[in-house]
């Protein structure tokens, strides 16, 4: 049996159907279906249901036919190839994005590495490998400093509709992204030896992030610190070394898992209103300003963290500040309470100061008099 000679058309088609992943039956229903659109084109008002293109997948020849009539006009030849060249790139750029959108869809949930392309607007674009993804402002982390070529990881968030059809969009502010980055940094994390049981962020300022094992012989929170805090420490370097982590371990007992939810205060006492949700925290007064936080933001995390709203107390003084926190408000700061109670110290001690000097300069004024009332004696 001779061997079939192929023309470079049919070569060539097959190349590309090779190499990107295209049919070559649906390529080339697609270019007989613009070739036909190209002859209504040039013949408008004709009525074109008995029409129909023919392609010649190995020559690469075009032909229109009206039933069994042949009506392909002289020199259509070079419209159709034009066509065809069009439709098969059209084609071939529709594919190799769906493909990529399809490795991506995979991927949504998990962290990429990126590179900043450039900024559009408030936005991001972002060079993450085989196509471009879109960081809005909302997903940036608010006080982070972003510059061109700057290599970052990024969160793989979701791929929505934008106004140019379907977009990437990666978050640098998202809670995926630390539980991505415990994920790559703690192996028994990755291996599910310490499970992560909740994360609370405030975006470049600070982050709680429960951590529980199940396995005897193995600290979850030492695990995730590593050997001289190496492990936490390369994940803040990650976030720009502006995000503080606490590791704290996960607890069924709802009063255990609060106080150490309030972390870096020691000593804390709970007493629970389970009806109400409610958490009366008692903590010593040197220890107060650590549970509560610069602007509230160690309790305002502890409430998230554990769905309780949370008021604290200075043990062992009635005119302690009490911070609550609840949610979805910004609560205030005991610390003005704190400030106060200094002033009013700073005021006794010049009262005491002012005190001591009015008796040391009524001593001194009595001294003469004593001495004149002995000498009149005398």
């Amino acid at each position: 049996m001779p061997a079939i000679q192929r023309s470079e058309f049919a070569l060539a088609l097959n190349q590309v159907a090779s190499e990107r992943g295209v049919d070559v039956s649906v390529v080339l229903d697609t270019v007989q279906n613009a070739i036909l659109a190209a002859y209504r084109k040039d013949h408008p008002g004709t009525e074109m249901e008995e029409y129909r293109a023919v392609l010649d997948s190995n020559t690469g020849e075009a032909k229109i036919f009206n039933g069994e009539e042949d009506v392909t006009p002289p020199g259509f030849g070079r419209i159709a190839a034009q066509t065809a060249k069009q439709v098969i790139l059209q084609k071939i750029r529709e594919k190799e994005k769906e493909a990529i959108f399809t490795d991506y869809r995979i991927k949504i949930g998990t962290i990429i590495n990126g590179m900043v392309l450039r900024f559009a607007g408030p936005n991001i674009i972002v060079d993450i490998g085989k196509t471009e993804a879109i960081m809005p402002v909302s997903e940036q982390i608010p006080n982070e400093k972003y510059h061109l070529n700057q290599r970052l990881a990024f969160y793989l968030s979701e791929i929505r509709e934008g106004s140019k059809g379907e977009e990437i969009v990666v978050s640098r502010a998202h809670n995926g992204l630390l539980e991505g980055l415990f994920r790559r940094e703690v192996p028994e994390v990755a291996q599910g030896s310490v499970e992560i049981k909740a994360i609370v962020r405030e975006p470049g300022n600070r982050a709680k992030i429960a951590v529980f094992s199940s396995q005897p012989g193995i600290d979850p929170v030492g695990s995730c610190v590593g050997q001289k805090g190496v492990r936490v420490q390369a994940i803040i370097q990650e976030l720009g070394g502006l995000e503080k982590i606490d590791i704290i371990q996960w607890s069924d007992d709802s009063k255990t898992y609060i106080a150490q939810a309030l972390s870096p205060a020691k000593n804390v006492r709970v007493e629970l209103n389970e009806e109400e949700k409610l958490a009366h925290v008692f903590v010593p007064q040197d220890e107060l300003s650590l549970a509560i936080g610069k602007d509230g933001q160690n309790v305002r995390l502890a409430y998230k963290l554990t769905q309780y709203r949370i008021e604290i107390e200075g043990e062992g003084s009635p005119a302690d500040p009490t911070h609550s926190a609840n949610s979805g408000q910004k609560e205030e700061v005991a610390a003005e309470n704190v400030v106060a109670k200094a002033k009013e110290e700073i005021a006794e001690d010049v009262a005491d100061d002012t005190t001591e000097h009015v008796v040391a300069t009524e001593e001194s004024t009595d001294a003469p008099d004593a001495e004149a009332k002995k000498e009149e004696a005398a």
